[in-house]
């Protein structure tokens, strides 16, 4: 089954009941049971409510994965993986990591005495050279948020085979259209589904994806056990959403390439970060592993001012100033002061996120009147 048919069908089914093409809202929190213990799969909707399983095998099926599992948020599931683990174990991740991650990371999970190291990932011995007996997570981004950075996912797969080494991605960025990390040697894919698999800014979700069965025994209860389970509206939202995923994202990278190409030559640009360049640091890779190269787009602007970044980020008309991205509109945002504020200045600084760092969400809208937008912004 090919990539538009699956976002169409896999994982849905007309309702048995009445014949409704689309997924009803199973908007309930238990079920009746014919006797003690015996009941038509469902018994309480923190452990499994039709509509949200409807849509667990949907994202599952787009990752060519065999379990997946929906969160209240991105945080939630993220929150789920670290919960595999226990004190003393060591995670090794990207030293370029999205605002969120780094902050469930150090505020949270390090006072229970795990341990993480944070890398400059484009250099695959680095990761390397942190390995030891008690790694038992590599967290990969990539693309990362917000340089854009393209990490070999093969390569960090190589690192963790045969040492029970657990390598998990947050694939937000690409989607499954663009990238499938179980099928470059990933145990667990993740998405903050409030971005692209949405689609249309309108709800909040997280989801897990794995092949494994022992992990997905694990993410089950996990999910079960803390309960942080998204609703069935919700998951309804998002079922409708997957159906134009392949339509969206085909629109988001032709948007995106003739953003960046236009940024790229506009005299105010100091660098434009998109994989699909060809000066890109890790072009290559993203051609090996991405059929395509998305609509997030970072660049920095020459003098390298945040008054004139600040400027920039509220003279805009069609890209909206706002937190998130991956919605059919454009956003337009400020890492240093929004997404990654949490982050010391000097860790921003040292990974790329300068003050004039200015991020795009390039959306589905005509892609000239984007660039006018955007023109007329940095004339300003």
């Amino acid at each position: 089954m090919k990539f538009g048919t699956k976002a169409i069908h896999a994982g849905v089914k007309p309702d048995p009941a009445t014949g409704a093409i689309m997924t009803p809202i199973y908007q309930t929190s238990t079920y009746v049971q014919e006797a003690i213990g015996v009941n038509k799969g469902y018994a309480y909707s923190r452990s499994g409510n039709p509509t949200r399983n409807a849509l667990e095998n949907s994202i599952a099926a787009l990752e060519n994965g065999s379990y997946g599992a929906c969160f209240g948020s991105g945080m939630a599931a993220i929150d789920c993986v670290l919960k595999m683990l226990k004190p003393e174990d060591e995670v090794i991740s990207t030293d370029d990591l999205y605002g969120g991650s780094y902050r469930i990371f150090k505020t949270i999970f390090e006072k229970y005495g795990i341990k993480f190291h944070y890398v400059n990932m484009l250099d695959v011995k680095q990761v390397e050279s942190k390995i030891n007996q008690n790694t038992k997570l590599i967290w990969v981004e990539t693309p990362t948020n917000p340089m854009m950075n393209i990490i070999d996912i093969k390569a960090i797969a190589k690192l963790c085979k045969n040492k029970k080494i657990i390598l998990a991605v947050d694939n937000t960025f690409a989607t499954p259209y663009l990238q499938k990390p179980l099928e470059l040697g990933a145990d667990i894919v993740m998405h903050s589904v409030t971005k692209y698999l949405g689609g249309h800014s309108d709800v909040v979700m997280g989801a897990l994806v794995t092949k494994n069965d022992d992990i997905a025994k694990e993410m089950y209860h996990i999910q079960n056990a803390s309960g942080a389970v998204t609703a069935p509206m919700d998951s309804f939202l998002v079922l409708r959403g997957i159906k134009t995923l392949h339509l969206r994202m085909q629109r988001h990278c032709e948007n995106g390439a003739k953003i960046a190409a236009f940024l790229n030559e506009h005299p105010k640009v100091e660098n434009v970060y998109w994989p699909g360049l060809k000066t890109h640091k890790n072009h290559l890779i993203a051609k090996e592993q991405m059929s395509n190269f998305g609509g997030m787009i970072s660049f920095s602007l020459k003098g390298n001012n945040i008054e004139d970044a600040k400027k920039i980020v509220t003279s805009t008309k069609y890209f909206v100033l706002a937190e998130s991205l991956g919605g059919v509109e454009s956003l337009i945002g400020h890492p240093a002061t929004m997404t990654h504020a949490s982050i010391p200045k000097n860790v921003r600084e040292k990974s790329g996120i300068v003050d004039s760092l200015i991020r795009l969400s390039v959306g589905v809208e005509d892609v000239t009147d984007l660039i006018e937008d955007l023109n007329n912004a940095l004339k300003a």
